[in-house]
């Protein structure tokens, strides 16, 4: 029995060593890098879960022996996986069943409040999104001043501790609006003054003035000031949701005179209003989803397709989300977004930076995935043809770490079961 067991061990052992030491080379392909580089002919070689080799095919001598596997993609496009910031997917579910809410919790003040324990493997809507080449998604919670903590999750795995990247990367700050809206849907209406601007923002000022002095010597244990800590030695980041250029200014200021060491804004509705104040303070932007309207009436309708390519020309990092109505089962429609941007005049290599390295940078994991580079995770996607265009996006492969993930999902079950009737 114990000779059986050893065999069977050492049997185990030797497969899990051969898998370890699989090397692939995929040939052939036009390579999206996600640095702003195409590669028409590539060679990407894969081993142990990273890319070993990434060079132009016509120009370079291959050793056919040196790998296991040998793919041939001529013709197919190989993107770096996409990453959707700023989402709930994975923390929601059903939009009418209130039970399946998970984003959410009472209070205003909740910087203690992790997405990354409320993180649900299991959802359906996680392998819908997976079919267009979203391979990672920044979840994160909603609601009151501060909502909590999100972190960076790859779309697969048994559990959450399976499938984190990045364990609360950042804290989220609602700024409050200077003004609002009086209209609703279609009926007409004004901007009006928000009076209680400046107590909301004074309250807000005072908690982080409490966290400042808790980070520096605190000999109380709180565990809201506990979680803010990360933002005053740079190893979190401060997302402050806002649009309005006002402000924006008025939080960055904020920001600057308590030492928040890393901030990135997000919506940024306003952006170009403060591009100077943007590049001297180094500040990068998650911009609102660009299949919208934009929120001032006076503002040409093109406004959201356009700002992609204005912030690009003036030299400001950002990247696109997909946050707003239905933005779980909508972060699938991520790369049509970069699509339309395209449409309006940003270069495409550009466009697949907005929704790879540029994001894998603001979130702080650009040294394992974003782009196909030598030593990175090969976290990628294989497409038939056009991934930014929703009439040509066909994914037939995707890669985390290496590894093949189940493309297949709910829809695509019911689209077989139905389609011969």
């Amino acid at each position: 029995m114990i000779k059986k067991l050893i065999i069977f061990i050492f049997c185990i052992t030797f497969v899990q060593t051969i898998f370890a030491q699989s090397h692939v080379l995929y040939l052939g392909a036009i390579a999206h890098l996600g640095n702003g580089l195409k590669i028409e002919n590539a060679a990407i070689g894969v081993e142990d879960g990273k890319f070993s080799l990434v060079a132009d095919a016509s120009i370079i001598r291959i050793n056919p022996t040196a790998y296991d596997t040998i793919i041939k993609l001529g013709g197919k496009h190989i993107y770096p996986a996409f990453i959707v910031p700023n989402t709930t997917l994975g923390i929601t579910e059903i939009g009418q069943v209130r039970a399946t809410h998970d984003y959410r919790e009472v209070g205003a003040l909740n910087p203690n409040v992790r997405s990354l324990i409320a993180y649900n493997t299991d959802s359906k809507i996680i392998t819908t999104v997976r079919s267009n080449g979203v391979l990672l998604a920044q979840v994160t919670p909603r609601g009151g001043t501060v909502s909590g903590q999100s972190s960076v999750m790859y779309l697969d795995g048994n559990n959450w501790e399976d499938a984190v990247l990045r364990a609360d990367d950042g804290l989220h700050l609602n700024w409050p609006n200077s003004y609002y809206y009086t209209g609703w849907w279609a009926e007409p209406g004004e901007n009006k003054k928000n009076d209680k601007y400046n107590k909301r923002t004074d309250e807000i000022k005072t908690f982080f003035t409490k966290a400042e002095s808790y980070a520096k010597s605190s000999n109380i244990m709180d565990l809201r000031m506990e979680s803010m800590k990360g933002l005053f030695d740079g190893s979190k980041t401060l997302y402050i949701h806002a649009d309005y250029g006002k402000d924006m200014r008025k939080a960055i200021e904020m920001t600057n005179e308590l030492g928040i060491k890393k901030v990135v804004i997000v919506g940024a509705e306003e952006a170009l209003k403060i591009v100077d104040l943007l590049k001297e303070k180094n500040i990068s932007l998650i911009l609102n989803r660009v299949h919208r309207l934009p929120d001032s009436q006076d503002s040409p309708i093109d406004d959201p397709f356009t700002q992609s390519r204005k912030l690009k020309e003036a030299g400001i990092l950002f990247c696109f989300d997909y946050a707003g109505d239905m933005e779980a089962m909508g972060a699938r429609n991520l790369p049509f977004s970069a699509g339309t941007a395209v449409a309006y005049g940003l270069d495409y290599e550009d466009a697949i930076s907005a929704i790879t390295l540029n994001t894998a940078k603001i979130l702080g994991i650009d040294a394992e995935v974003g782009s196909i580079e030598h030593g990175k995770d090969a976290t990628f996607f294989i497409s038939t043809a056009d991934a930014l265009d929703m009439r040509t996006n066909n994914v037939e492969q995707a890669y985390i770490k290496g590894n093949p993930i189940d493309l297949n999902n709910h829809q695509k079950e019911l689209f077989q079961k139905y389609k011969g009737r």
